[in-house]
């Protein structure tokens, strides 16, 4: 689809040339986001667990660097040292000691507040933004700022969160719904910058969350998680 194939590779891109991609893609982006949901219903706590950890380790790296991270600290993840986990990383990882120690102080904290049960602690948080900051503003949760904390929920299937990374702002800018692709710094900037891009998806009549992973998608060809 050479048409689709321009899109993708433009570095600016039409709300009309959005739109189209959109049809395009549209039924892959669902099927994500059923499997999002499907973690969350059906994940084990050790699934969801490691969910959280992918998100630990995409921030400030790749997604595909967490992926193959992820693999690496699988056998060790759930009971392994912070020395375990390290040594898993290196080598994987842009920062092994910073990420694993990262992911080995969260599981400790978690296992204490919640015998690491995150879905129902989760669950017991009926606001969004009570969910979310659970995660980014508790400083007993490593790693975890607004951008992964919102990541990680879209992942297990809440929805309503934008992961407003760096491509993702890239394509705002573009499309003027923002002025500067820099990354908000703090709570307040996150979410006003989620609540322009939710005004947008209202304005084009994509779904919100489906908008997400497409403007992720025109920036990189891919939909990951």
């Amino acid at each position: 689809m050479p048409g689709l194939l321009r899109a993708q590779k433009a570095t600016f891109l039409t709300v009309q040339e959005l739109k189209r991609v959109y049809v395009a893609k549209r039924r892959e982006i669902r099927h994500r986001l059923a499997e999002f949901a499907k973690v969350g219903r059906t994940g084990s706590s050790e699934t969801l667990f490691e969910e959280l950890t992918f998100c630990i380790f995409t921030a400030g790296a790749s997604a595909r660097m967490g992926l193959r991270s992820v693999e690496s600290v699988r056998p060790v993840l759930m009971s392994g040292t912070v020395l375990d986990i390290q040594r898993a990383l290196t080598g994987r990882h842009r920062f092994p000691n910073n990420r694993g120690a990262y992911v080995y102080e969260t599981r400790e904290y978690l296992r204490q507040h919640c015998g690491l049960r995150l879905q129902e602690a989760l669950r017991d948080l009926t606001l969004a933004d009570e969910r979310r900051d659970f995660l980014a503003a508790n400083r007993s949760v490593r790693g975890i700022g607004y951008k992964e904390a919102s990541h990680f929920l879209r992942n297990i299937g809440y929805r309503g969160y934008a992961i407003l990374d760096k491509h993702v702002l890239t394509r705002l800018a573009e499309l003027e719904v923002i002025e500067s692709s820099k990354p908000p710094s703090t709570k307040n900037g996150y979410l006003a910058t989620e609540e322009k891009l939710k005004h947008f998806a209202n304005s084009i009549g994509i779904d919100f969350d489906e908008l997400d992973l497409l403007l992720w998608y025109t920036k990189t060809g891919e939909i990951l998680k």
